[in-house]
């Protein structure tokens, strides 16, 4: 009698499931798999955790927006029909948890050292000192602006997100994207006017938030 196949080693278990889509995880957590939604999160609970936090301007509440976020998440799963990418419907969930937070309360303001610390953990910088003056500048101006420019703001200039993808995530047309960052924008420069003509501002926002959204 043959003998059992020997089971593969963990690494190559690691990359089997590693191929497996987001829709495909999404729908085997339909279907009653329990571990389908953890891999979910595991893969993209750290930028929904960038794009609350850059939203909110407090780890409490993005760390709590996350939670309502993914709780919701896995208890409409049903609802997903594939007409975007499982990504933009989650970032979608997050930014609308973020939203909700913002309408029914006013967010308690946030040690800027706080919110550095949490937003760009383990990213190594050049200039460390310089980037963080002008993160706490940027941080501290996003919270001036009202919740729709600085959803917009944050998934556009913070996260690199195109505007055509913003649109997806925030359910709004291209052209109201294009207009709640113009505005957002308006109000920011007379406020950031002084960072012009500062590469850190730069590394700050889009070329950071693209680092981040990509993983």
């Amino acid at each position: 009698m043959n003998s059992p196949p020997e089971p593969p080693p963990a690494a190559e278990q690691q990359a089997a499931r590693a191929v497996v889509s987001d829709a495909d995880l999404l729908t085997r957590h339909i279907a009653g798999d329990p571990h389908a939604f953890s891999e979910i999160v595991k893969r993209h609970r750290d930028r929904m955790w960038a794009v609350a936090l850059r939203t909110l301007g407090d780890p409490d509440e993005a760390a709590d927006a996350v939670q309502d976020a993914f709780v919701s998440a896995y208890r409409k799963a049903e609802s997903f029909r594939g007409e975007a990418a499982v990504t933009t419907w989650l970032h979608r969930i997050v930014v609308n948890a973020c939203l909700d937070r913002m309408r029914r309360k006013s967010v308690r303001p946030v040690a800027d050292d706080e919110l550095i610390e949490a937003a760009e953990r383990e990213t190594p910088v050049p200039d460390q000192t310089a980037e963080r003056e002008v993160s706490m500048e940027v941080s501290s101006a996003l919270r001036l602006l009202p919740a729709d420019q600085r959803a917009a703001l944050v998934l556009v200039d913070m996260m690199g997100y195109s505007v055509e993808d913003a649109a997806h995530v925030l359910q709004v047309p291209s052209g109201t994207v294009k207009s709640r960052c113009a505005r957002g924008r308006a109000k920011l420069v007379p406020i950031l006017s002084h960072l012009r003509n500062r590469s850190d501002l730069s590394r700050v926002s889009s070329a950071k938030g693209a680092e981040l959204r990509d993983g």
